[in-house]
C-alpha cells in the first residue's frame, strides 16, 4: 500500500467530513510536512550543502568582488535551495503520484482539488525555510556583508516558495510521465541557479529579459537588496507581490492539471 493510500484517509479524518478549503489545505499541509520531515531530510541537507558549495566555489575563483556582485550570488544561492526542493522535487513528487495513479485517493475525497494542491506545494514550500536561512547567513558571513537587512530572507523565501512551488506542481500534475517531469524539474532549478546567482548587469540583453519571466529573481534581487543595504520598501512590496502573482497563476494552472490527470 502506497504512503498516499495512508494518507487520503487521514486527511478525510482530519477535515472531520468536512469540505471547506481551509479545513482541506490544512489538514493536507500538515500531513505532507510530516511527511516531508522523514523523507525529505537528507535531501533539504544536500541542497543546503549543494548551495553552501556553490558560494564557497565563487568566493575562491572571484578573489574581490564588488558588493553588487556579492549580494547576488548570496541571494541567488539562498534561493537556490528553494527552487531545488519547491520546484525540482516537488515536479517529481506530483509526476510520480500522476504515474501511479495515487492522485486518485484525494480525487475519490469530498475535498476541493486547489486545496490538495495548495496544501502540498505549501509544505514543500515551508520545508526549504532552514536550508535557505542556513545559507543567507553563511553566504553574508563568508562575502563580508551587512546583516541589518538579513530579515529579508524570510519574506524572499515565502514569495519564491509560493511562485516556485506552483510552477513544481504544474510541471509535475501537467507532464505525461515522471520522466519528463524530473527533466523539466531539473531544467526549472538550472534557470534558477544561472539566472539568479549571475549579476543581472552581467547578463546579455536576451537573457536579461528571459530572467524577467523567471519568478524566483524577483526574490533573489528583494534579498540582493537587503543585502547591499539598499533594500526600499516599495521595492520589497511589488517583487514580493509579483512573485505571489506570479504564483497564484501556476497554481491555478496546477489545479486544472490536478482535475485533468483524475478525469482521464
Amino acid at each position: 500500500m502506497t504512503d498516499t493510500s495512508v494518507r487520503a484517509p487521514a486527511v478525510a479524518a482530519a477535515v472531520g467530513g468536512r469540505t471547506s478549503w481551509w479545513a482541506t489545505a490544512d489538514a493536507v499541509y500538515r500531513l505532507a510536512l510530516a511527511r516531508g520531515r522523514i523523507a525529505r531530510g537528507p535531501l533539504l541537507f544536500v541542497a543546503t550543502l549543494q548551495s553552501v558549495g556553490i558560494l564557497v566555489l565563487l568566493r575562491g575563483v572571484v578573489r574581490h568582488p564588488d558588493l553588487a556582485t556579492s549580494a547576488a550570488v548570496v541571494a541567488g544561492g539562498s534561493v537556490l535551495v528553494v527552487a531545488f526542493v519547491a520546484l525540482n522535487l516537488l515536479a517529481q513528487r506530483f509526476g510520480a503520484m500522476r504515474a501511479s495513479r495515487s492522485l486518485d485517493y484525494f480525487a475519490a475525497l469530498p475535498v476541493p482539488a486547489s486545496a490538495v494542491v495548495m496544501g502540498t506545494a505549501a509544505s514543500y514550500a515551508t520545508f526549504t525555510v532552514p536550508g535557505a536561512l542556513v545559507t543567507a547567513v553563511t553566504g553574508a558571513a563568508m562575502f563580508g556583508l551587512p546583516f541589518g537587512q538579513l530579515w529579508l530572507v524570510v519574506p524572499a523565501v515565502v514569495a519564491s516558495g509560493v511562485a516556485l512551488s506552483g510552477v513544481g506542481a504544474a510541471l509535475g500534475l501537467s507532464l505525461p510521465r515522471v520522466e519528463l517531469a524530473t527533466v523539466a524539474g531539473q531544467l526549472g532549478m538550472t534557470a534558477v541557479l544561472f539566472l539568479g546567482l549571475i549579476p543581472a548587469g552581467h547578463l546579455p540583453l536576451v537573457a536579461r529579459g528571459l530572467r524577467q519571466a523567471v519568478p524566483s529573481t524577483y526574490a533573489v534581487d528583494v534579498l540582493a537588496a537587503g543585502l547591499r543595504g539598499s533594500a526600499t520598501p516599495g521595492g520589497v512590496l511589488w517583487r514580493v507581490a509579483a512573485s505571489l502573482a506570479y504564483g497564484a497563476v501556476t497554481l491555478a494552472i496546477a489545479t486544472r492539471a490536478f482535475r485533468r490527470a483524475v478525469a482521464g
